[in-house]
Order: structure tokens, then C-alpha cells, then sequence
């Protein structure tokens, strides 16, 4: 007479309704009967009761498995008996108890428990026996059914859906399994009507699904050790978290300890910028007693040598007057320190000397090693190893390597401070750099110069660029900044490698800094996430308008003036949309934005200044990251957004274009390809045509957005893939001799 499914329940009040629904079942009349069907995997549904119009009876087989530990569960079959006759089993907990089972053959007349007219014949007990076990289910269904009415009365008022608590995390499904239910108990994810129980999401298969997934997300991959450490020393001019302005001091502090986890001995040089914001993040760097003195600038300058070691790196600090200052490492609210030339320089010429003065766990770093010079400010490192040291038979087995993070910074100087930089007379022609003439301060200026960036090229023994699109852009005539020449000349010694990200620190799943952890297959804490940030920032908590944000500094390369150009003439804040912006610098972008959020106060937000918890609750809580940039060498934030789930739209240049798949709806038979969006040419139009079919995307096909997402958070963006590319370009500058 019925069809069933399998309706599990883990606890003693969904026993009670189970229980009572096997005992309806065979108490009903012969005309009626519970009707269910299977939908959508674990979710069972209950359909109306429907009239039995079929001339033979149906029958089922009810296995009612019990312990009183265990959940309750019924499950039913079609039995494939002869249409003249039928077998229905009947047992319980109650039955085996008493070590009864029984057993009733019925004719296709018949009506169920009517002993008197349809010949029913007990096979293992007699009639009167089973007379009473059938009046003793009816006084059990009674008691079952009052359970049933007040667990009813306890989940909800009116007989609605109990609501399902929040998905829980893999540590708060453990603190359950300890004993600390939450405040549902065992009926969440369940609900009742019409005395049918329905459950929606069996708690111990997400609860398994749910550890699975984070288990996956937590694990990281087993770090290779090379059976041949190099010595690689790291020379910057800031170090997170001691210093940091941008992309570089992220390198500087995480790609060094990818080293080391590798088995290399691995140092980082850099000033010690001692002031009263920056005090106490130096508070456990200690003085290790050493001075080096160099002479510079027409005298002896002397620097004391500070040391932490840190995460397997040996991380030195330059203490010298020039570098306590207030303000960034490079400036303050005037304009770029004028002696940034000598702080620099200097830095390059005692990073020479660490390696073969201080001792470090016994015993020098020595002359066989690999030094990494970054960018112009350490630059002169490539020279003075080429001019002062190897013509003494000093750094012969060393090898130099320039890593250009931005290419649009040289360093350049006029050329009378040539003398002072400590260089051979004959070096000169390294270091030589004239201007052309459109860009000499009036018709007598010869345009002669210094350049530190250019010295660098010339005599290091490879350069590397922090992607491989970059690699390519600055032998251009629009990314080369002057220098392209010179670059194309070197391009067999070229590479770009992708910058890494801290993935313990940028990790969603333990983020301190968000207000709800999640992780592939738990996405509903992103979603919280948008509404806290919503809520923050005073806009309407709806999580059907798309989050548009922008992270970076208000200048030039960044293009925040193309969201501008957007917003005047392609309308981009006159759809459903909200947008904020985090960043300083430009002051008539910074009272543009103040404009913006006085004339769009529904939808617009502008924060000048940076923040670092701000910056991780943008990336996480918006849906869309927007990244403008006019050259972008490499780019950390679209890695970010990409790992919290946030898809970027950027202009496709440089290291954006290199990390950021295209999204095509119509790859991989129309599942879908790609982790963001990228637009060309730069220009606000294409900008706004990339940013709308995102939205659009958003709106309209969830299932692409989520694929997006999802392509996006299964990036390998640990520092150990950059750290073994670097390491082979390491074993390529060993195999050739030194360059210069």
C-alpha cells in the first residue's frame, strides 16, 4: 500500500515521529496511505495521501533498526511479490524484545488486521497473541503521537520550518561531537508538517562534507629540501613586517623563508628604520655587537649591525642616523628625502661586507653566495661587486641577481655625485646616464646623470622581474622607461616569476580580521562578511547588490582616474551597485572621492588612508575587486581577492594579465573557464564593459559566478611555487661565469 524512502533522523524526538509513522502505516485503512519520494539527495520530501485504486495489494517492508545510542531510522521497500498474493514484515525493537516476529500472508481481497474476513493465518504466533500485540501498538501509537505533538510544539509556532543554524566550521563541528550541541539540538535541519518529518540537511553528512572540505583547505604540500643548499642573501629596503609601503616588503619578508623551508641559509638585509611609530616592532631585534665601517661619500661611515632570526632567516638591520627618521622609508610629507642616494648607496656597500664580517650561528655566510638586489635602492650591490671585489678575487663564486619590482624608479641623480659613491674612476661608463632632451631642466643641462638602476643591468649576472608579462613589457619602449635598450640586449637572461602571498596570513578560513570564517564548500560566511561590511560602512545590507571595491594608492599607475572617468561618463554608480574605495596619496583624487560619497551616500564610500584589517574585510566581504592599473609589475591584491572568492576585474597589463584567467562561459562544454575578468584597451568605456558583464555575471548566473569563485580559491598562490622558480634561476647563474 506504500512506497517510502529512507528518512534519517539522529535523535530520540525524530525516533518518537518515526516511530509513530511506522505504526500509522499499519493501522491505516486499505484506501489510504502515506505517500513518499526521493528529491534532491538527502532531502526527503512528504507528498499528500493518495487513494489506493489498484485491485491487488501493494505491500512494504518497515525495518525499524534500533539501539538506544543510535539515531532512529525507516526504511521501506516495494516487495516484488505475485499479484495474488503478498508478504508484509513486520518488526520492531518492541517485537524482538520479546523475541517475536510476525508474519501474515494476505489475498489480494484483503484488508490489512481484519482477522475475521480475510483468512489472515499467523505463521509464528497465534491469533490471539496478535490481537494483543496490535492493541498495544495503538496504546504505543497514542503515546508516540503525544511526543510527536509536543516536539511539534517545542521546533516552531504555526508548524513552520525550523530554521537551520548557520553552517557550522570544522572546529565547531568537533566542539559538538565533544558534547556542546547547539541550541537546536538534533532536530536542526529539520521540519514538520502535516505530522510528516522532512529533513533538509542530514547533520552528520554535512557535518563529514564539512571537515573534508576544510581539511583539504588546510592542508599545505610538503616542502621538497634540496640535497645542495645554496647561500642567499636578500638585500631591501624594507622588510614587512618591520617596513613595508607596498608589494616589496611582502616579497622581502615572505619569499626568504620559502628559502629556508627549502634547506637554504638564507639572510635579509635591511635599514633599521628606528622612530616612534616603528619602535616596537623592533623590540626583539637585538645588537649583535659588530660595526662595519665603509668610507662613502668622501668619509667613514659606520653602521651597526642588528640581528633577528625569524622563521628560519637570519634577518639583519642597518642601524645608522640617516634611517631614524619620521616618516616612510623614503620621504615624509615634503617630498622624498634628498640624501636617499647615500641611504642606499650605503646599504649596498655594507650588505657587500655581511657575508664575510659577522658571524651568525659560528661561522660567516663567506664569499659563495647569491645575492638578490631589489630594485634601485640596493641596486649599486651589482656594481660594487663587479668593481670593488672580484678584481680582488672576492665574490668569484658569487653570483648577483636583479629583481626589478618597478620599473618606473631608477634612482638617477646628477653626475656630480659620482665621486662620492665610492666607485673606481673607470666604472663611471656603468652608472652613466644622460636624459634626453625633452626632459633636461633647460637648454644648458647637458641631461648628465647617475643611474643606479641602469649600473645594475649592466652588470648583473641575471635579472629577474616579478612576472613574465612584465618580463616583456619593460623591453618596450613604453615599460622600458629609457632603459628598454639595454634590457632587449640582456633578454637571454630575462625571466619574470609571479610573486607569491603569505597564505597563513591572507587565509579566509582563520582570517582575525573578518568577521566569518570560510573556505570552498562553505561559502555562507562570505556572505556575512558582505553584510558586516555593508553595516560598516553604512550602506543598504542586501546581498543582492553586487560590492564593487578598490584597495590602492590614489596615483597614476594605479588608475583610480579610470573609476572616475566610469562614474562622470559611463554611469558606473547609476545601476544597482555599491562601491568603496580604500587609499591615499593624489589629494584631488582624495577630494573626488569625498565628492562621490556625497552625491552617491547610498552607494558610494570613500576611506583615505590604509588600513590593514580595513583592507582584508574589503577583499573578503566585497564581490568584485577592481584594479585599474596603468602597469601593474605583479599585483597582490588581485591574489587576495582570488583566495577569499572575490573576482577580479582589472586592465590586462603586466602581472594582472599573467594571474588572472580570462572567464569564458563557453569553455569546457558551457561549464565555464576562468578566475576574473580583464579588459584592453585602458580606456573607462572598456573598463565599464568588463565591470558590467561581471555584474551581469553576478545577477543573472550564479552557478558561472560560483565557478568563478571556485577556480579562483584553487590557485596555487603559496611563495614555495615562486620560491623554486627563483631557485632554478639560481642554479642557471651558477652555471655560467660571472658576468662582470
Amino acid at each position: 500500500f506504500a512506497r517510502t524512502t529512507v528518512a534519517k533522523v539522529s535523535s530520540r524526538r525524530m525516533s518518537s515521529a518515526c516511530n509513530l509513522q511506522a505504526t500509522n502505516l499499519m493501522l491505516q485503512s486499505a484506501t489510504t496511505h502515506s505517500y513518499r519520494k526521493p528529491f534532491a539527495g538527502s532531502r526527503v520530501q512528504s507528498r499528500s495521501q493518495r487513494p489506493h485504486t489498484g485491485s491487488a495489494a501493494q505491500a512494504a517492508k518497515i525495518v525499524k533498526s534500533a539501539d538506544d545510542n543510535d539515531a532512529a531510522s525507516i526504511r521501506s521497500e516495494r516487495s516484488l511479490a505475485s499479484p495474488a498474493g503478498r508478504t508484509m514484515k513486520m518488526g520492531s525493537r518492541k517485537f524482538r524484545e520479546r523475541g517475536v516476529q510476525a508474519t501474515w500472508t494476505c489475498n489480494a481481497s484483503s484488508t490489512p488486521f481484519d482477522s475475521s474476513e480475510n483468512g489472515m493465518v499467523a505463521t509464528e504466533a497465534g491469533e490471539e497473541d496478535v490481537a494483543s500485540m496490535i492493541e498495544k501498538l495503538r496504546s504505543e501509537n497514542e503515546q508516540l503521537a503525544a511526543r510527536l505533538a509536543a516536539v511539534k510544539g517545542k521546533t516552531a509556532a504555526q508548524e513552520q520550518v525550523v530554521a537551520a543554524p548557520p553552517a557550522q566550521s570544522a572546529l565547531d563541528t568537533a566542539k559538538t561531537s565533544k558534547g556542546e550541541s547547539n541550541i537546536l539540538g538534533s532536530m536542526s535541519g529539520v521540519h514538520i508538517t502535516d505530522g510528516k518529518v522532512v529533513t533538509e540537511n542530514p547533520p552528520a553528512a554535512s557535518a563529514s562534507e564539512a571537515d573534508e572540505m576544510y581539511a583539504k583547505w588546510m592542508a599545505r604540500a610538503d616542502v621538497p629540501k634540496t640535497d645542495d643548499p645554496l647561500s642567499i642573501v636578500f638585500v631591501s629596503s624594507e622588510v614587512a613586517p618591520w617596513s613595508k609601503t607596498g608589494g616589496l616588503g611582502d616579497v622581502a619578508g615572505s619569499l626568504p623563508p620559502a628559502f629556508a623551508q627549502r634547506g637554504h641559509r638564507t639572510m635579509v638585509i635591511a635599514p633599521m628604520y628606528l622612530n616612534s611609530k616603528t619602535k616596537e616592532l623592533y623590540k626583539e631585534v637585538t645588537y649583535t655587537g659588530k660595526n662595519i665601517s665603509v668610507y662613502l661619500f668622501g668619509g667613514e661611515v659606520t653602521v651597526e649591525l642588528w640581528h633577528q632570526y625569524k622563521e628560519g632567516v637570519d634577518f639583519v638591520f642597518l642601524s645608522h642616523p640617516s634611517y631614524s627618521r619620521e616618516g616612510t622609508p623614503y620621504g615624509n610629507e615634503y617630498g622624498a628625502y634628498g640624501d636617499n642616494l647615500f641611504r642606499f648607496s650605503l646599504l649596498s656597500l655594507v650588505a657587500c661586507e655581511v657575508p664575510l664580517q659577522l658571524e651568525l650561528g659560528g661561522y660567516t655566510y663567506g664569499d659563495k653566495c647569491v645575492f638578490v638586489a631589489n630594485d634601485w635602492h640596493s641596486s649599486l650591490l651589482c656594481v660594487y661587486v663587479a668593481s670593488k671585489y672580484r678584481p680582488y678575487n672576492v665574490y668569484k663564486e658569487a653570483r648577483t641577481i636583479l629583481a626589478i619590482h618597478n620599473m618606473a624608479h631608477h634612482g638617477t641623480e646628477a653626475n656630480t655625485v659620482f665621486g662620492g659613491l665610492s666607485l673606481p674612476g673607470d666604472w663611471y661608463g656603468a652608472v652613466e646616464w644622460v636624459f634626453p632632451e625633452h626632459m633636461r631642466a633647460h637648454e644648458l643641462d647637458k641631461g648628465e646623470a647617475v643611474n643606479p638602476m641602469k649600473g645594475a643591468i649592466v652588470t648583473c649576472d641575471r635579472i629577474l622581474t616579478v612576472s613574465q608579462g612584465y618580463a616583456y613589457e619593460i623591453t618596450t619602449e613604453e615599460g622600458g622607461f629609457g632603459l628598454d635598450g639595454l634590457l632587449r640586449g640582456r633578454q637571454h637572461v630575462l625571466n619574470g616569476i609571479v610573486n607569491g602571498m603569505d597564505i597563513d596570513e591572507w587565509d579566509p578560513a582563520t582570517d582575525p580580521d573578518i568577521p566569518e570564517h570560510y573556505w570552498p564548500g562553505n561559502m555562507e560566511g562570505k556572505k556575512e562578511c558582505k553584510r558586516a561590511l555593508q553595516r560598516e560602512l553604512g550602506l543598504q545590507e542586501n546581498e543582492n547588490i553586487p560590492l564593487v571595491g578598490f584597495i590602492g594608492r590614489l596615483d597614476w599607475q594605479k588608475g583610480p582616474d579610470l573609476i572616475q572617468d566610469g562614474v562622470h561618463n559611463h554611469r558606473m554608480l547609476e545601476q544597482d551597485v555599491q562601491m568603496v574605495m580604500l587609499g591615499s596619496g593624489d589629494p584631488a583624487m582624495e577630494e573626488w572621492m569625498a565628492w562621490a560619497e556625497s552625491n552617491y551616500h547610498d552607494k558610494f564610500r570613500g576611506w583615505r588612508g590604509f588600513s590593514v584589517p580595513v583592507a582584508h574585510r574589503i577583499i573578503a566581504g566585497c564581490d568584485i575587486i577592481l584594479m585599474p592599473s596603468r602597469f601593474e609589475p605583479c599585483g597582490l591584491n588581485q591574489l587576495y581577492a582570488m583566495r577569499y572568492g572575490t573576482v577580479p576585474v582589472a586592465h590586462a597589463t603586466g602581472g594582472l594579465k599573467d594571474t588572472i584567467e580570462d572567464f569564458n562561459p563557453y569553455a569546457h562544454e558551457k561549464m565555464g573557464a576562468g578566475t576574473g575578468l580583464t579588459f584592453s584597451p585602458f580606456s573607462g568605456e572598456a573598463m565599464c564593459g568588463a565591470l558590467n558583464s561581471a555584474l551581469d555575471t553576478y545577477r543573472h548566473h550564479k552557478d558561472q559566478w560560483a565557478g568563478i569563485q571556485q577556480r579562483g580559491m584553487d590557485q596555487d598562490m603559496s611563495w614555495q611555487r615562486s620560491a623554486s622558480q627563483y631557485e632554478q634561476v639560481f642554479r642557471w647563474s651558477m652555471m655560467d661565469p660571472p658576468y662582470a
